[in-house]
């Protein structure tokens, strides 16, 4: 795939451009979104990356524009999880609801900033070193066993105290002053002579470095999808982009997903499987199969990847919201049932 250096400023002033205008829009106001302003804005970013892969289709064929389908699909199904602990982290913090907005951008930001460097080092990992699939797929697979056993935890297993800021959060705490209390939207606040941090510039710190440790999954598992560096930005940048408004728009819902973790599970197993399976059919290390290429199992086409990504998340999502309406009708039931019981209960005996 060869892209022209106009290719990397257009997609560079797209994202510019989506920052400037949430900056401007919605966090220079702040303001708590109402369900219906975070779906038209979710919409609306789901649909700027549906264009910005049609143009990708349109310019480098449908080998390409299917691979970036498959990486934004992804990317957006694995940024899911983030939002656990995007809202853990901020209710943590306790920031008030009209400052949410721009604790989410700036931490969207900084990740986005970090996930290029991981993108570029991937590359170049990948350009210099083929074997370095399978450790990108061994990983993979390990993380989709984890999820799988997070999914059998119950939701009360799921508590905000498992959750904690990063040392590194807690060290700036320790050696920099800061206030007791958020000071309006301030990072930074000035008193007596002396500058103090507030909590929301902890809390935006503690997003964007946290999202490193989804960087790690979600890099080699969009590399298993495409090679093209500029594909696996341009999908990781319109996935985060566009987690601000999805934040508000499921936020309270994320719990009724309760088979979340094992669509991602199946995902993440796919993906590694693919990594490896690969990594055989390009294999140079002379301990497996002499250094030698071993093609044993034939290599899923983008299609079918995206195909298996598509189907695993409709499942996972139609599963999960009838199993909630489920537990949601018995529940309500076991209610009823309980409140016909107590007057009996309540009835003397008439000797």
């Amino acid at each position: 795939m060869d892209v022209h250096a106009l290719g990397w400023i257009a997609l560079a002033a797209i994202i510019l451009t989506m920052i400037t205008i949430d900056i401007v829009g919605h966090v220079k106001t702040p303001h708590e979104p109402t369900i219906k302003e975070a779906a038209w804005w979710s919409i609306a970013y789901i649909a700027m990356a549906v264009v910005f892969g049609l143009i990708v289709w349109w310019i480098w064929g449908g080998h390409y524009g299917q691979q970036y389908f498959a990486g934004y699909i992804t990317e957006k199904a694995l940024s899911i999880d983030n939002l656990f602990v995007f809202v853990i982290m901020i209710a943590a913090f306790r920031v008030p609801r009209k400052y949410q907005q721009e604790v989410l951008l700036a931490g969207i930001v900084i990740a986005l900033v970090l996930r290029l460097v991981f993108i570029l080092a991937g590359a170049a990992l990948i350009e210099n070193f083929s074997w370095i699939f399978y450790l990108f797929g061994g990983w993979l697979l390990w993380t989709a066993i984890s999820q799988a056993r997070e999914g059998i935890e119950t939701p009360d297993e799921h508590d905000a105290e498992e959750y904690r800021p990063s040392g590194f959060v807690k060290l700036v705490a320790r050696i920099i002053p800061m206030t007791d209390g958020f000071i309006g939207g301030k990072v930074l606040h000035r008193h007596g002579g002396k500058t103090y941090i507030t909590p929301m510039l902890l809390c935006i710190i503690a997003i964007g470095t946290a999202d490193v440790m989804f960087a790690v999954d979600s890099i080699p598992a969009i590399y298993s999808l495409t090679s093209e560096p500029y594909l696996v930005f341009a999908a990781n940048a319109f996935s985060l982009l566009g987690l601000r408004q999805l934040y508000f728009l499921i936020d309270g819902l994320l719990d009724r997903l309760i088979y979340l973790h094992y669509g991602l599970a199946a995902i993440l197993g796919f993906i590694g499987f693919k990594l490896i399976n690969h990594a055989l059919h390009t294999n140079e290390l002379p301990f497996i199969n002499g250094g030698h290429p071993w093609e044993l199992i034939p290599e899923p086409t983008i299609s079918a990847s995206l195909g298996f990504i598509v189907v695993t998340i409709l499942i996972t999502v139609i599963a999960s919201v009838l199993a909630s309406r489920r537990m949601a009708r018995d529940g309500a039931n076991g209610a009823h049932d309980d409140s016909l019981d107590a007057p009996r209960d309540e009835i003397s005996d008439p000797a």
